[in-house]
């Protein structure tokens, strides 16, 4: 390692202990904390590797006029602190430095917002001045930690033998689910460059080029409505790999990720086992495709119970085409009314439901459900929820249904503690539906998600059968309800890309002219490949335990409206500048 000595310091504000009593050293640093107890003057001086506490003699009006996160350069000796003043919290707690000399580097205005301490501030002057953001402890051990968990995964890729490549910024756009980041060309008039929303082509055309194991820590770009779990520009660690099934692809994440997990959050709880979930089950049974395994509750299909039944409200709305999934919530029988009632509240304002039906199962079944069912229905009903619990019910079409039975189970898992925050349990989700109906298009099918995968029929299957019955040879990767990967096998035959783009409504010309290079390249030799992609942003987020914001691992962040605060961006650009790329902005309606 490079030494960090220099002629501003011989150690850093981390690194001194009780070993290096009586030697004189220089340590430069931010002033973190002052604490003034007049004839002395204590300063917790702080760098990048930690803090040290100095000791100065008081009454120096000079040195009392510094303010914090000014930056100091003192030199003094290193002596040890009394035994009841030893701070067990960080590494320099047994020592300090008696100052013998000082230099102010440079003296800081008045703070916006303390540095030292939780102090509660807003986003919006954060990311203004996140520069001093970052200085803060928990924020700027995230971001050192992000550093290292990238190396370890660069590192591991190299070990099981993958090659790291760098793909174009600068490239074509192309119709992938997501609006693209567009980048006018000044010196081709009136075309654009598209930054990647993925480098998923580029990396299909590296097998098709015999690299065999590709791996890159890929920036990608997507001009999307922001949420917590989403940047416009994010992070992932990008794999591909030739003469594969699923299997094969899926292993490297089962070797990969659980012990980047185990190495970077000692105390989680990893879950060992990680489960293959068919789409159509994690939607009847957890009622979402990110289903959070830490959840015991399972959701029930309960339909046929109340088929024909004197519960008119759902026994009708099943002859009209509804379905009725069922909740349990244990342990709860013995719930004040109150708590009920606020499930419905939520069940209204929150889920879009007429209401919550649910009964009781304690001494016997309670609720206005209850009333209307038969002893044999009811037994059925408690064989699903178990003792002392309660089984909620949810009756609407089968994609709002799942929807909103999947929403309550996760409310549910959490109210009653179900749920343990350092636990990890991962699972995958395959068998997705490859082709959806296209609302735009009165129902036509269109990709479900990405249209370079393949689909699990054959040529003459996709000609015959039912589009919205194929399923894609595809998969994701979910930890405690994040969708952390996504991938699978591509689409390396010609004539095959062609009838699942047709089917999408895509002409030929059009595959032709948005898919050219990978089109043409599937024409010379394309070998069976399928790779995933696993988003590093979400990951550090996780294991870190900064799951409600993904911003909280990322150094220079936009804000939930997509603006960097601390640069201006976006910004104005001058009416050259707009000329030199052929571009006029309209007026805003």
């Amino acid at each position: 390692m490079l030494s960090l000595k220099s002629k501003y310091r011989t150690h850093t504000c981390g690194e001194l202990t009780s070993k290096n009593v009586g030697e004189t050293v220089t340590l430069s640093g931010w002033v973190h904390r002052k604490r003034d107890h007049g004839s002395l003057l204590f300063i917790d001086l702080r760098d990048n590797y930690g803090i040290t506490q100095i000791v100065l003699d008081g009454g120096n009006e000079d040195l009392e006029r510094v303010r914090p996160e000014s930056v100091l350069q003192i030199t003094g000796k290193v002596v040890a602190r009394d035994p009841s003043q030893v701070n067990s919290k960080i590494p320099t707690g047994e020592v300090e430095i008696q100052v013998e000399k000082w230099d102010v580097l440079t003296n800081s205005e008045v703070l916006p917002f303390q540095v030292f301490g939780d102090e509660d501030t807003s986003e919006e002057l954060r990311y203004k001045y996140r520069f001093l953001d970052l200085r803060r402890e928990k924020l700027h051990n995230s971001i050192l930690m992000r550093n290292k968990m990238i190396k370890w995964l660069r590192d591991k890729m190299w070990d099981l033998g993958f090659s790291e490549f760098q793909t174009p910024l600068l490239t074509a756009d192309s119709p992938e689910g997501a609006r693209s980041f567009l980048v006018p060309s000044r010196l081709h008039h009136g075309k654009f460059y598209a930054l990647p929303q993925a480098p998923q082509m580029f990396k299909q055309l590296l097998q098709i080029s015999g690299f065999d194991r590709y791996f890159q820590i890929a920036p990608c770009f997507r001009d999307e409505d922001l949420r917590a779990d989403r940047l416009l520009e994010f992070y992932q660690l990008d794999l591909e790999m030739s003469f594969v099934d699923l299997p094969e692809i899926q292993a490297v994440g089962e070797i990969v990720i659980p012990e980047l997990v185990r190495t970077f959050a000692p105390d989680a709880n990893v879950y060992p086992e990680i489960p293959h979930i068919s789409f159509d089950d994690a939607m009847l049974k957890y009622g979402s495709d990110k289903p959070d395994l830490r959840n015991p509750i399972l959701i029930s299909d309960v339909t046929d119970v109340f088929r024909g039944s004197e519960f008119g409200i759902f026994a009708n709305a099943i002859e009209n085409g509804a379905v009725v999934r069922a909740i349990p919530a244990p342990n709860s029988a013995d719930k004040p009314r109150s708590w009920f009632d606020k499930l419905g509240e939520y069940a209204v304002k929150e889920l879009g439901l007429g209401g919550l039906g649910y009964i009781v199962f304690a001494d016997e079944p309670k609720g206005p459900v209850a009333k209307k069912l038969d002893a044999e229905r009811i037994a059925k009903l408690h064989e699903i929820a178990g003792d002392n619990a309660s089984l909620f019910f949810v009756c609407d079409n089968v994609d709002n249904a799942a929807k909103a039975a999947g929403k309550l189970r996760n409310k549910l898992g959490a109210d009653l503690g179900l749920i343990n925050p350092r636990d990890f349990a991962f699972c995958w989700v395959d068998e997705f539906p490859f082709f959806e109906p296209d609302e735009e298009r009165a129902g036509a099918p269109k990709f479900t998600h990405n249209p370079f995968s393949y689909p699990m029929a054959t040529l003459a299957e996709l000609d015959s059968r039912d589009p919205f019955s194929i399923k894609a040879a595809q998969f994701d990767m979910v930890v405690n309800g994040l969708e952390i990967c996504s991938g699978g096998l591509r689409n390396y035959n010609p004539d095959v890309m062609k009838k699942c783009f047709e089917i999408a409504g895509y002409p030929l010309d059009a595959v032709e002219k948005n898919f050219s290079a990978l089109y043409t390249a599937f024409k010379y030799g394309a070998p069976p490949h399928g790779g995933c992609a696993f988003g590093i942003d979400r990951l550090v987020s996780e294991i870190l335990g900064d799951g409600d914001s993904v911003r909280e691992t990322v150094a220079f962040p936009a804000n939930q409206r997509g603006q960097d605060l601390l640069m201006g961006s976006p910004n104005e650009v001058t009416e050259q500048q707009l000329r030199d790329v052929h571009i006029q902005v309209r007026k805003k309606n």
